[in-house]
């Protein structure tokens, strides 16, 4: 179901045949985004892939949307710490039209000018946007206590001052030293063969050369401040207290990467969790709580996110201290751990049937390192996983010293009248 080829001049390429679907997915993944960046220049992979779609050499700005949105397909793009995606969904009559749109994007961006000023300016209005969502803000200040100093605790899209600073020789010199076959995976899945699907491949970056030098190297995650702050409250006037409360925890592949995964499930997942029970359900204590599994090559995070009451935030977190505190010390009974992997393997099951999500899956895989495993392979992962590997994995993450805590609300108080909670992990 899978094939991948490594071509001579370094581009990699992976396919996923799906011959019952109709249409194809295409993803150009550059193996570089925001943990790839300084503080001086943050922020420069997001403003290279919002550029990338103002024009190329072969089509304008306006003729890459209608090209592919004429022929009823879609387009975006993404960045993300590790990779930035430009991909595409089309009728599978429509391929080569598609590739040759994404590479030509990608090999040789216009890069106006007018558009790079003007860009600047939507980019700055989108950080200040994010400023603006309390829910979406929090993370940012989470991160920032998680990896202080490090390009992970730094906001992809990046700060004022470096957007301002930033020049289009810098996108140029940034393009020209990332943007290389090397550092360049090419995912599709859906009506397609693979051999085909590389020689198309093959004509489309023919003009990139052969170019094997590796891609720049990102700061260790070690070299983050832990020493910082634990605690970071920002007063609102917001109806809501948001709150995102983290620890360090595993990278991609750690010998727990499966555990951590079911831990993410019992606890935040859906509403069958724990957390969602016993905060929402039970006590009534919030709209929304939830949890999310961060993970990268050498480091990963989990967090605890939820949207409280404003006089009640204090409450609703001895609750989820209660909670962190019960799964390190108390294995999973085995109908609940049955329910959180029959999840798992259903929510994967269920959205590898899209070209699109196959694409995802398969040129994430590649382009981060872990490489491709099979729908089987996990399945076979998860099903080993024990209750007592859960409590280990809970154990390790879920101490007093990993813990950073982030909170935005009109009434947040000091970060005494938190700190006060976090004893009931030690």
């Amino acid at each position: 179901m899978y094939k991948k080829t490594v071509m001579k001049t370094g581009l990699t390429v992976v396919t996923c045949s799906m011959p019952w679907r109709r249409s194809v997915s295409l993803g150009i993944w550059i193996k570089s985004g925001g943990r790839y960046e300084t503080r001086a220049n943050k922020g420069i992979s997001h403003v290279l892939e919002h550029m990338l779609f103002k024009g190329s050499s072969k089509y304008s700005c306006r003729q890459i949307k209608e090209s592919v949105e004429g022929a009823g397909g879609s387009l975006n793009g993404f960045t993300s710490e590790e990779a930035t995606c430009y991909l595409v969904k089309v009728p599978a009559a429509k391929m080569r039209m598609g590739l040759d749109i994404l590479s030509d994007m990608v090999l040789r961006p216009s890069l106006p000018r007018a558009d790079f000023a003007r860009e600047k300016a939507v980019i700055l209005e989108e950080l200040k946007m994010y400023k603006d969502l309390p829910q979406s803000y929090v993370h940012e200040l989470l991160d920032q206590l998680l990896w202080t100093g490090h390009p992970l605790g730094m906001g992809i899209i990046g700060f004022e001052d470096s957007l301002a600073a930033l020049t289009r020789e810098e996108l140029r010199s940034y393009l020209r030293g990332h943007y290389v076959p090397a550092g360049i995976v090419v995912s599709a899945a859906g009506s397609l063969e693979h051999s085909g699907f590389c020689r198309m491949c093959g004509a489309a970056f023919a003009s990139a050369g052969n170019n094997g030098k590796e891609r720049a190297a990102y700061l260790p995650a070690e070299d983050a401040v832990d020493a910082g702050p634990r605690v970071k409250l920002l007063r609102k006037d917001t109806e809501q207290t948001h709150i995102a409360m983290g620890f360090r925890a595993f990278p991609r592949e750690h010998k727990f990467k499966y555990a951590s995964m079911l831990l993410h499930i019992i606890l935040g997942a859906n509403m069958s969790s724990r957390l969602f029970h016993e905060v929402r359900e039970k006590r009534g204590l919030a709209y929304e709580i939830g949890t999310q599994v961060k993970r990268f090559h050498d480091t990963g995070a989990f967090v605890v996110h939820a949207g409280i009451d404003n006089g009640r935030a204090a409450q609703a977190m001895e609750v989820v201290i209660a909670e962190l505190r019960r799964i390190r010390r108390k294995t999973v009974e085995k109908g609940e751990l049955k329910r959180a992997k029959d999840y798992f393997l259903g929510q994967l099951m269920l959205s590898l049937e899209d070209s699109m999500e196959q694409m995802l899956f398969t040129g994430e895989a590649v382009a981060l390192g872990g490489g491709i495993r099979t729908y089987e392979e996990i399945a076979a992962g998860i099903c080993k996983v024990s209750a007592e590997e859960i409590k280990d994995a809970a154990g390790e993450v879920f101490t007093k010293n990993k813990l950073r805590f982030a909170a935005i609300g009109a009434a947040v108080g000091d970060e005494r009248g938190f700190s006060r909670l976090w004893p009931g992990l030690e």
